[in-house]
């Protein structure tokens, strides 16, 4: 009886040294780092950052989380640096010191997010919030030292490497001139706006060589005396695709509009509304996928991290593109030739029509998640829901870019041959993403 009393305590024993301790349990939960990063898109959406820098501030951020969890679990990630030729080995943590990872992979995320977001300091109260979920939960003392300690040290390590990017070259860059010539791109109604990071194109990618690694063809050359030529046609494509939408039609460019910073005009009164950029989309994609398949932490940081990659690349190229064509928009085109009150479903973003950046950044994005889970996986986008747009269903990512393409047609703004070739410029950066990086062994 004795002896049966001392196995069944040892075996409690064991039950208890094998349960995993609260802090745990609740700070190594993949849906905390999702929240995260949609705290990150959220305060990009309050402060209107635009789509290309929105990708900066994106990147940097899960690339800082992604390399304190390939520090703790080199077993199964490894390190981009090297993979990506101009980031530096990250510091590795003291011998001393011992880190929770994935509490430390959660605040380099937010530090440096920090960081790169305007106003400074946005993510303080968040981070805070984290900290004292970790000791509600019970992390010890020193654990949560060394792991605050190690998150600033590689935070600080990313934030120097991301200096070199020419993006604070560019802030003082030359404005971009406006040439008042047929086939050029000027401002749009109702705003008027100044042409939008004409100098992106000059910020160092990641997987890229350089922004003009991938380059399509040139459009169809301007000529509006030619009624049956491809310029011609295309625009006047453009107005009967708009004007006679279905709601079908009217949901899908709404869904896909993403425009960061609309102006509203109602009479004599004006008034902004904001949505979430193209690649704030597609990293609420990433969270829905991420969810769906019951991903481990660890495994969610890396496909976040290499989503967001292939959509900072795709910005850069595709920027790159629009101010080397410098291709004039639908809009002027069938405003000034074929019927002057004419007017697009969606409003026309301030840069340059060729090509797409939503069709490059989305399909960019769509084959890093289609290399990791399959060209035929099913799933119901509810993103806009918090903009009281109804949900989507798609069959695949790849479907998902080309509706996300589509939608700049439907929605007026874009040639169809801007968004086709987009949809192909896109996929090609998103392959060479995901045949460079290796980020799970």
């Amino acid at each position: 009886m004795r002896s049966f009393l001392i196995c069944i305590a040892g075996g409690l024993f064991l039950l208890s040294s094998c349960k995993k301790p609260e802090y745990q349990k609740i700070m190594h939960d993949p849906e905390l780092y999702r929240v995260t990063v949609k705290k990150l898109n959220d305060i990009v959406l309050e402060n209107n950052f635009p789509p290309v820098t929105a990708s900066r501030n994106y990147v940097y951020a899960n690339i800082a989380a992604y390399q304190v969890i390939a520090a703790g679990d080199p077993a199964h990630f490894r390190s981009l640096a090297g993979q990506i030729k101009h980031l530096p080995p990250t510091p590795k943590p003291s011998k001393d010191t011992t880190v929770d990872y994935q509490f430390a992979s959660l605040l380099a995320f937010c530090f440096v997010g920090n960081a790169v977001t305007f106003p400074e300091g946005s993510m303080d109260q968040y981070v805070d919030g984290l900290k004292q979920k970790a000791k509600d939960a019970g992390m010890p003392d020193d654990l949560f030292e060394g792991s605050v300690n190690y998150a600033n040290k590689v935070a600080k390590s990313i934030m120097k490497w991301s200096k070199g990017d020419n993006y604070l070259k560019t802030r003082s860059a030359s404005k971009f001139t406006v040439k008042q010539q047929d086939g050029r791109w000027i401002p749009t109604p109702p705003m008027y706006a100044q042409a939008l990071e004409a100098h992106w194109g000059e910020i160092r990618p990641m997987v890229l060589d350089s922004a003009s690694q991938l380059i399509p063809p040139d459009p169809p050359a301007f000529d509006v005396k030619n009624k049956n030529g491809r310029f011609y046609l295309q625009a006047l494509e453009v107005k009967n695709i708009v004007d006679s939408l279905t709601t079908e039609q009217k949901h899908q460019a709404d869904f896909w509009d993403d425009n960061a910073f609309k102006l509203n005009v109602v009479g004599h009164a004006s008034f902004a509304t904001k949505k979430f950029s193209p690649g704030g989309h597609w990293m609420n994609i990433t969270g829905t996928v991420t969810r769906a398949k019951k991903l481990d932490f660890n495994t969610t940081v890396s496909v976040y991290t290499e989503t967001a990659i292939a959509l900072f690349d795709g910005f850069i190229n595709c920027w790159y593109l629009k101010y080397r064509s410098n291709y004039v928009r639908p809009e002027t085109i069938i405003t000034k030739y074929i019927n002057a009150d004419w007017r697009p479903y969606i409003q026309t973003p301030p840069f340059p029509e060729y090509s797409s950046g939503h069709a490059v950044i989305s399909s960019a994005a769509a084959e890093v998640l289609t290399s990791k889970f399959g060209d035929n996986f099913a799933y119901t986008d509810s993103s806009e829901m918090e903009f009281g747009i109804a949900p989507l269903s798609f069959k695949s990512f790849r479907e998902a870019a080309k509706s996300a393409a589509m939608s700049r047609v439907l929605g007026g703004i874009h040639f169809k041959n801007a968004c086709v070739v987009g949809n192909e410029q896109g996929a090609e950066i998103g392959q060479l993403v995901v045949k460079k990086l290796q980020l799970k062994k």
